[in-house]
């Protein structure tokens, strides 16, 4: 099930002003054109703004999200009806033929469970055509990247248009092994309501990850680096062998 902050129609609707910076999906429009995909598959589009980027690019594109309030964002955005909608996950997809699947920003790590993280990789597989390849990211679990995630370093108050001003800011609750749980906290000015969402991100080393892939049917072709986050992130190349 999609985290509060994404299926909850308040907060869905101020996803994108809250993190309007999305440099991290240059990576992925460049793959697309490095891989000359014309058929992307994005799972975990989220409301929408790499499907959206590569439908302005000619790209077809199927975007699938299991939370409905964001896919409303994404289907009343400009260009929206250039793209196919999914309400759902990887793992129940209809037949498609991509050239490319992905999972940008924390998508694989939220798939926190073991079963249901091999049952995505498997529908990822399913949908893509023999020679196409599934990129994804996961941070890099050795640099303990939630050290960092506190209130001190998070708040912030955001004005937004038609919304009004909201304070945000995230709280680490627990760390468990390779799980990792954070609540986000939202403060309308405008009323007063209080929101919060909490998370769970999955940290896999990059052998774990490539083992998984491999056991799959995945050829792994590439472990690159982030660009805009030089160290701290690890991104998956893996192709469906064939042609």
């Amino acid at each position: 099930m999609a985290d509060e902050g994404f299926r909850h129609p308040r907060l869905a609707a101020i996803y994108d002003p809250l993190d309007p910076d999305r440099g991290d999906l240059d990576t992925y429009v460049g793959m697309a054109e490095e891989f000359g995909a014309r058929r992307v598959l994005d799972i975990g589009c989220g409301t929408g703004v790499f499907a959206l980027l590569l439908a302005d690019r000619g790209v077809e594109v199927v975007g699938v999200d299991p939370a409905l309030a964001s896919l409303d964002v994404a289907r009343a955005k400009p260009g929206g009806g250039r793209v196919r909608w999914i309400h759902g996950d990887a793992t129940a997809l209809p037949p498609l033929r991509v050239d490319l699947a992905t999972m940008t920003a924390n998508v694989a790590q939220a798939i926190s469970g073991p079963q249901e993280w091999r049952s995505s990789l498997c529908g990822a597989h399913a949908a893509l055509r023999p020679g196409g390849r599934l990129v994804f990211e996961t941070r890099d679990p050795a640099r303990r990247a939630w050290e960092e995630w506190n209130r001190e370093s998070s708040y912030g108050v955001t004005d937004i248009p038609g919304v009004g001003a909201v304070e945000s800011w995230v709280d680490l609750t627990e760390v468990s092994g390779p799980l990792v749980t954070f609540r986000w906290t939202y403060v309308f000015a405008a009323d007063g309501q209080v929101l919060t969402s909490d998370s769970t991100l999955r940290f896999r080393g990059r052998e774990e990850v490539e083992a998984d892939l491999s056991s799959l049917g995945y050829l792994v072709e590439d472990v690159r680096d982030a660009p805009d986050r030089p160290g701290r992130e690890l991104v998956f190349v893996a192709r469906r062998p064939g042609p």
